[in-house]
């Protein structure tokens, strides 16, 4: 059955970020009916085409077991990534947890480099300039909306 496992099984709480352009952070509670001796696997597909891979750096928790996972050299595609965190137990099947993600939606941009600040007092003005920060999807024409807070000394 689809839904095989003990209820109350799977993860809770999964959650990813895509952060310095390439790196994905995926972190997980455990079920909180699971089992004590429970172990999850987190694989994700970037795309119909890719292939399915597993994690290959589980952030553990004080237990050893999976909690989380950091995946490099990440790259954001048209389609949503799929997500599948399964788990296992000596005592009882876990149920598994799927989601499809758009990637860009999780991806916590940098902030802008090379800002530069020039004021001319007899104008009383000031120009701010700075470089749009590097994104890592393929989108890198849309609008960037920046809030500029000034304090004044």
């Amino acid at each position: 059955p689809v839904f095989a496992g003990m209820n109350g099984s799977a993860i809770e709480n999964f959650s990813c970020v895509i952060y310095n352009i390439f790196l994905m952070n995926c972190t997980w509670q455990a079920g909180r009916d699971a089992p004590a001796d429970k172990q999850y696997f987190l694989y994700w597909q970037n795309s119909r085409e890719d292939n399915q891979m597993e994690c290959e750096l589980y952030i553990k928790d004080e237990n050893q077991r999976n909690m989380g996972c950091i995946f490099q050299n990440v790259s954001i595609g048209a389609e949503k990534a799929y997500f599948l965190v399964n788990g296992s137990s000596k005592d009882s099947l876990i149920q598994f947890y799927d989601e499809y993600i758009d990637l860009y939606k999780i991806e916590k941009l940098m902030p802008p480099s090379n800002i530069t600040v020039n004021c001319d007092e007899i104008k009383n003005d000031c120009i701010i300039q700075w470089q749009q920060p590097q994104i890592s999807h393929s989108n890198k024409d849309m609008c960037f909306k920046y809030d500029i807070n000034i304090k004044y000394k």
